[in-house]
């Protein structure tokens, strides 16, 4: 389970990263969307409602597990790739958040940003989810990626929230975003 609190931590400090860096802004920058693309707000909703599903279906896939019904049947074709490498095989350069995940812009950034620190206790449980389980055996689909292992979907915390990061400091620094 060592490698799974590691995991944790990580995604946790991922998290801090974005919310440190945009927990001051003023209503009208953390609504500004440069080009038309989303909003500070609407990454940080899209992070809260994509950590959200990922968590849950680590949970799934760890009950189905457990039941001897795993959620996804066959070969763990991604077996022990970090996801970086999983990432850049199954992705294309620009992809689009599936429905459930997108942002619908309701709420400040404030409510978002607490209900992304809200996450970290749900995430926290993952290792009482996962106990007595080979934690690669708890396979669930990704949209974009295929089956992921419950590694994977934790490393994959990590890597959207530092992806979305790059996404808003990007934004930030677009011609036209609000003076404080």
């Amino acid at each position: 389970m060592d490698r799974i609190l590691e995991l944790i931590a990580t995604a946790d400090a991922a998290r801090r990263r974005i919310i440190d860096a945009n927990r001051g802004l003023t209503p009208a920058q953390a609504a500004f969307k440069g080009t038309g693309g989303w909003s500070v707000q609407a990454h940080i909703e899209h992070l809260v409602l994509s950590e959200q599903r990922g968590v849950q279906r680590i949970w799934l896939a760890a009950e189905a597990l457990r039941q001897g019904v795993p959620l996804q049947a066959g070969e763990a074709v991604h077996r022990g790739l970090p996801i970086d490498e999983v990432i850049a095989k199954t992705w294309k350069p620009k992809e689009k958040a599936m429905v459930e995940t997108d942002p619908v812009g309701e709420g400040p950034l404030s409510y978002w940003i607490a209900r992304y620190e809200a996450c970290q206790p749900t995430l926290e449980r993952i290792p009482q989810v996962l106990a007595g389980l080979d934690p690669s055996r708890a396979l669930d689909l990704h949209y974009l990626s295929g089956p992921l292992d419950a590694y994977q979907r934790l490393e994959f915390l990590r890597f959207h929230t530092d992806r979305h990061f790059d996404q808003v400091e990007r934004l930030k620094r677009t011609e036209g975003f609000p003076a404080p």
